[in-house]
Parts: structure tokens; sequence; C-alpha cells
């Protein structure tokens, strides 16, 4: 279960980053809406995070929490805000990816 709440964790960090990329492009009460969503967001991550962490080990959660809200915030970059995707990019991402898993297979 604790993974569980880990992944989601990562996820709500992804939203986070995402909600500042949107604010940054916003004006006005639009803007507003994005930083309160960051805030919302971060707070649930981190909750979560905390939770998580009950039992898992630290060095660990946060290097899954970490990496997850790494690889949603590259990917959403290149697919939201057009960053690019080059292939050197796209190989580390990659070998993120393969590097929670591994974290998640040894733990």
């Amino acid at each position: 279960m604790n993974w569980t709440l880990l992944i989601i964790a990562g996820l709500f960090e992804t939203a986070f980053a995402f909600c500042l990329g949107k604010a940054k492009d916003a004006n006005g009460n639009e803007a507003t809406l994005w930083y309160i969503g960051f805030i919302i967001a971060l707070v649930i991550s981190m909750i979560l995070l905390v939770k998580a962490t009950q039992t898992l080990p630290i060095g660990t959660a946060y290097a899954v929490w970490t990496g997850i809200g790494a690889v949603g915030s590259a990917i959403l970059g290149i697919w939201v805000f057009k960053e690019p995707a080059s292939f050197a990019r796209i190989f580390f991402i990659t070998t993120l990816i393969a590097s929670i898993v591994g974290l998640k297979a040894v733990s």
C-alpha cells in the first residue's frame, strides 16, 4: 500500500511542477488559480510522502518520489510546454525510469 501512496505522491509532485509552469504563462486570476493548484498539489504530495516513509526506507522513498516527479515533469515539458525531445533527453528519462523500477525491485 505504501508503494502506491509513494507513486501517487510522485504524481502530485509532477502536478505541482505543472501548475508552476502554467502559472508562469498566466496572468491575473488565472495565475492565482494555478498557484493555488500548486499549493494543493504540494501539500497532498508531502502528506503522502510522509505517510509512505513510515514503512519504506527514507532514502529509497525520496529517490523514487523525486524520480517520478522528474520524469513526469520532463514528459509534461515535452508534451505541454513544447520543450525539446532530443535523443539524449529521452535516453536519460528512460534511465530514470529504469532506476526507479530498480529501486523498487531491490527494496
